[in-house]
């Protein structure tokens, strides 16, 4: 690199490296190695290369069981106290505590219910299913949140029949 002239012979000319280093970027290219002679040049972009080694994310831990909720229909007590009974839902579908997202929700904690109370909805398939508690007592607990999905027989309330 004598001069200011370039030699179209020359491997290591700054134009024809620029050039080299555009047309890997047009195309995509991540490494070019040229040879001519006893000349040669080699380009890489993106750093060194390694070789790619499949990695394997870790298998989740599995949490230790929980103490499954007891299985009792509506109205059934449990195990634990005597006077407390489990609201179940009837259904599959998504639970919401009210008739709509600007109203007083049907019951909360402290109500007290009788069996023709509508505690909740349950919508399935499009069709919003109200579901009565079929029980007489005060709610203690609202086990499930609004949207959450629900499944046949998952807990939603907890009541307290001695109250």
């Amino acid at each position: 690199m004598t001069g200011s002239e370039p030699n179209p012979d020359e491997v290591f000319d700054i134009d024809r490296i620029r050039q080299l280093v555009e047309l890997m970027e047009e195309h995509g290219l991540t490494e070019i190695d040229l040879k001519r002679e006893q000349q040669r040049i080699r380009l890489r972009r993106g750093g060194e290369e390694t070789p790619a080694v499949p990695v394997m994310a870790p298998l989740p831990v599995a949490a230790p069981p929980a103490a499954p909720a007891p299985v009792v229909s509506p109205g059934q007590r449990v195990d634990d106290d005597k006077n407390i009974v489990f609201i179940k839902s009837p259904m599959v579908g998504t639970f919401y505590g009210r008739p709509n997202p600007e109203a007083e929700a049907f019951v909360k904690i402290g109500t007290r219910i009788s069996p023709d109370t509508t505690v909740c909805i349950i919508e399935a398939m499009k069709v919003f299913n109200e579901i009565p508690a079929e029980v007489s007592g005060t709610v203690v607990a609202i086990l499930a949140d609004d949207e959450d999905p629900v499944d046949f027989g998952k807990p939603l309330f907890k009541v307290d029949t001695s109250k």
